[in-house]
């Protein structure tokens, strides 16, 4: 009994974490993790994770982002690469260029970042390679 139990914990090493950067916080550097990231200070430097980043209206990230998952409501400069769904609220500031699976903005938000879907250009090739074979 007591050992499928601690056989179920010591497998799981997934945790989902929550890390929070302040309003009055300023970091500058380096951050991996796996957890979840809320930015409502500011950032610059780089921040890798496997978890969702979300930057709220008062967060200001300047530099690099890669994630599986982000949500922006504040400021955003730089190089953003989000795995899955990039959601852009209406009090939004983007500008550099953006990486992303899916993309959600709201009307209102400032979006002036070059954009590339890694889902459409996969796709894109395919098509490609289908018309150059029906021509050869």
């Amino acid at each position: 009994m007591f050992s499928k139990d601690s056989k179920k914990s010591s497998g799981e090493k997934k945790v989902s974490e929550r890390n929070i950067i302040g309003q009055n916080t300023t970091i500058t550097g380096d951050i991996i993790s796996e957890g979840d990231f809320r930015i409502d200070g500011t950032l610059e430097g780089t921040i890798k994770t496997e978890g969702r980043v979300i930057v709220g209206q008062t967060g200001l990230i300047k530099g690099k982002v890669e994630c599986t998952n982000a949500d922006v409501e504040g400021k955003f400069s730089g190089e953003l690469m989000v795995t899955n769904t990039l959601t852009v609220k209406s009090s939004a500031n983007i500008n550099g260029d953006v990486i992303i699976g899916k993309l959600s903005v709201e009307p209102g938000a400032s979006f002036n970042a070059t954009c590339s879907m890694k889902g459409a250009v996969k796709e894109l090739n395919k098509d490609e390679e289908k018309r150059k074979e029906k021509t050869a």
